[in-house]
């Protein structure tokens, strides 16, 4: 006999709780976008004045720093939304720690190599 309750049995969760879950930590989520986003404007005013601007490799850094929490909040939201809501929120956790450590890598990154993406 299979303990564990099988996806039909078990209830469904409700919409207002996807809703009210994924969007609490997607908040998290967008700062980390919003943080992106504000890093490579103030790169660009830092560098700008000087005359250097960004090569592909800085604007990829950039824009992808601001896409990839994104994606993984579509990502875990694909994974957990017809789970049960503590799954949900577990699945939403775990994604952002993994943009945390992306985002200490990117900050990591831009700040010991600046002269790779400035041209």
């Amino acid at each position: 006999m299979d303990a564990a309750p099988s996806a039909a049995k078990r209830g469904k969760t409700p919409t207002w709780l996807v809703a009210t879950i994924s969007g609490a930590v997607g908040l998290f989520y967008a700062y980390a976008v919003w943080n992106a986003i504000g890093n490579l404007v103030i790169t660009l005013q830092t560098f700008g004045g000087a005359g250097v601007s960004l090569n592909a490799l800085g604007w990829f850094i950039w824009i992808f720093a601001a896409v990839f929490p994104l994606l993984v909040w579509g990502g875990a939201f694909a994974i957990g939304y017809r789970r049960a809501p503590h799954e949900l929120l577990l699945v939403m956790l775990t994604g952002l720690a993994l943009v945390a450590v992306f985002w200490l890598n990117v900050v990591a990154y831009t700040t010991l190599n600046s002269a790779s993406f400035l041209g």
